[in-house]
């Protein structure tokens, strides 16, 4: 569904992203994840068409950015970081104002408007000012203004940043919704928990680089499945086991307070770059 080959993305002599390749599969929820600055969000914006790469070559649904960019927008839609509704609108004006820019008769955006409105449980909000929104609320309207002409790939920007997290599980559930009924997601994030629930496969970035791409189990498996961490004087120590058994035992042979756990995706991002991937 979608190809990368050889990405770049430079703003002067600062590289943003830097020889980035993979590929997304369709029907798949597949991450970006790594620190602030690490090139997850210009990486969108490069796909999204909201800024022109500097090399490389990328395919979305098999066609070529940039000669296919009108081709390749209506296959899309884009949820960004930051809140651009309309404020002065309602709710369903913000829907019905994108289904025009898409050119979608008439009926087939009122039935669309009441589908997603309902999808995104707003349906008794839709004649509201959207200044009168939670967070969450708008953010589930971005997601079903994203949606309206049935596109084949949906970009997510830091979709629950600045969410509590009952909000944040909410949009969860909509998210594994979309993917259940085949939709193509992918989403930029540095929750690690969010990565690790979501995701069928990740791809950690670190200064505009991609260091590791694989499922998060599989990343988990190849450090270490549990972990035994302790307190020392220079910080907090870690080691790696295969399985529990080992790591209950080396836990035994250390004289200071210790905790066991699983093993997660900021373990190996640490392990990998030595930086909290929520840095």
């Amino acid at each position: 569904m979608i190809d990368i080959a050889g990405l770049y993305k430079k703003f002067g002599e600062r590289t943003a992203v830097d020889n980035l390749t993979l590929t997304i599969e369709q029907g798949e929820t597949f991450g970006l994840l790594g620190p602030n600055g690490a090139g997850k969000t210009t990486t969108i914006r490069v796909l999204t068409m909201l800024t022109r790469p500097t090399a490389g070559t990328i395919r979305i649904n098999g066609w070529r950015l940039p000669e296919d960019e009108l081709n390749i927008k209506s296959v899309i839609g884009v949820v960004p970081q930051h809140f651009n509704l309309d404020a002065d609108l309602t709710a369903r004006e913000n829907l019905d104002l994108h289904g025009r820019l898409h050119h979608m008769p008439r009926q087939l955006r009122q039935e669309r408007m009441a589908e997603l409105l309902d999808f995104v449980e707003l349906s008794d909000r839709g004649d509201d000012m959207v200044n009168t929104f939670s967070g969450g609320m708008k953010r589930r309207l971005m997601i079903a203004r994203a949606l309206l002409h049935r596109p084949r790939v949906l970009f997510l920007d830091e979709p629950t940043v600045g969410l509590d997290p009952q909000v944040r599980r909410r949009l969860w559930d909509l998210i594994r919704r979309l993917n259940a009924d085949g939709l193509t997601v992918l989403l930029t994030t540095h929750y690690i928990e969010e990565a690790q629930s979501l995701c069928q496969r990740v791809a950690i970035m670190e200064k505009g680089r991609l260091i590791a791409l694989n499922s998060p189990t599989a990343l988990c498996e190849r450090l270490g499945n549990y972990v035994v961490e302790w307190v020392e004087s220079e910080g907090t120590q870690y080691r790696f086991f295969g399985n529990r058994a080992e790591a209950a035992a080396f836990a035994g042979t250390l004289s200071v307070n210790t905790t066991l756990r699983h093993s997660n995706l900021e373990d190996v991002f640490v392990e990998l770059t030595g930086r909290r991937v929520s840095g």
